[in-house]
């Protein structure tokens, strides 16, 4: 297929019938024309029609028509580097980390009575926010960031050894080193950096929030932005473990965030300045519900 200099082009699917505008096929000219073409023979290479990214880096288009468009775009150079964008991927529910299989123990708390109703979960998750395992979280997940963009393999280790001691249970142990393994197989094969395969290959095991801080220290991303998007994912996943188990509904849950969002902001621009003396928590009725599940007879989540 050969397209006239003014290519004007504008495609209606119905069926495999397309309607052009103008466009030359050999050495036929036609205007409005309607042609039938099967989908297979509708492949386009289009990087052949002289299109450009809107930027100077070479991008690699594709579309084919069989259903819908499928355009696939690739980047040398990356894409997302030095912005906040790889959050939105690696903190998602479709990265392959498992975490929709942990409860942090909030399974055992509902299994006790601790949690009912949206009132009790919004106090125990603001406790582990400000006292809690997110606090701690956030704290060491600017340590291993600062780590890591500094190259200090001695203190990178430190941050993750004194993570995975901070474990208060077998299940929170493996809630955390079962993500960050799955989190850094993932990131070697899908967004590669220098600070992820280091990291790799000097720890067998791996805490999760370290696992994060890496890849975003290897890929540019802010340490503001860094921390206050894992703490929101980290709010997210156990919202989503109360709904699954009963006490809240999807309502309530998402107003359960909103009203976390100004102590998660505030935890994370003190992690962002903390170093490893700021560590320090206290929510012994979490760590507690955390032990007990691993003895609980029925139960939907692994921690």
């Amino acid at each position: 297929m050969r397209q006239s200099p003014s290519l004007n082009m504008c495609m209606v699917r119905a069926a495999d019938t397309i309607t052009t505008g103008t466009i030359t096929m050999g050495m036929t000219i036609m205007d409005t024309t309607i042609m039938t073409m099967s989908p297979a023979a509708m492949t386009i290479p289009m990087k052949a029609m002289d299109m450009r990214a809107t930027d100077t880096r070479a991008t690699d288009i594709t579309a084919t028509t069989t259903g819908d468009t499928d355009i696939r775009m690739t980047d040398d150079a990356g894409a997302g580097v030095g912005s906040s964008l790889p959050l939105l991927i690696w903190l998602s529910p479709a990265f392959p980390v498992g975490a929709f299989a942990y409860s942090h123990g909030l399974e055992s708390a509902v299994e006790h009575g601790d949690i009912t109703d949206a009132a009790t979960l919004q106090a125990w998750l603001d406790d582990l926010v400000r006292f809690g395992s997110m606090r701690t979280d956030a704290v060491l997940a600017a340590c291993a960031w600062r780590a890591a963009r500094a190259q200090d393999d001695a203190a990178l280790d430190e941050v993750n050894d004194l993570a995975l001691a901070l474990a208060p249970s077998q299940e929170r142990h493996l809630e955390t080193t079962a993500q960050g393994g799955a989190f850094v197989k993932a990131a070697q094969a899908s967004w590669p950096c220098e600070a992820i395969e280091r990291l790799a290959q000097r720890a067998q095991t791996i805490a999760y929030p370290v696992a994060v801080s890496v890849a975003a220290a290897g890929h540019d991303v802010p340490l503001p932005a860094l921390l206050e998007a894992y703490l929101v994912a980290f709010a997210g996943n156990l919202v989503s473990a109360a709904v699954r188990l009963g006490p809240v509904g999807q309502t309530d849950g998402q107003r359960i965030i909103a009203r976390l969002a100004p102590a998660l902001c505030e935890v994370a621009q003190m992690a962002a300045a903390a170093t490893l003396d700021d560590l320090g928590a206290f929510a012994m009725r979490s760590d507690i519900a955390a032990m007990r599940h691993e003895t609980q007879y029925s139960r939907l989540f692994r921690s």
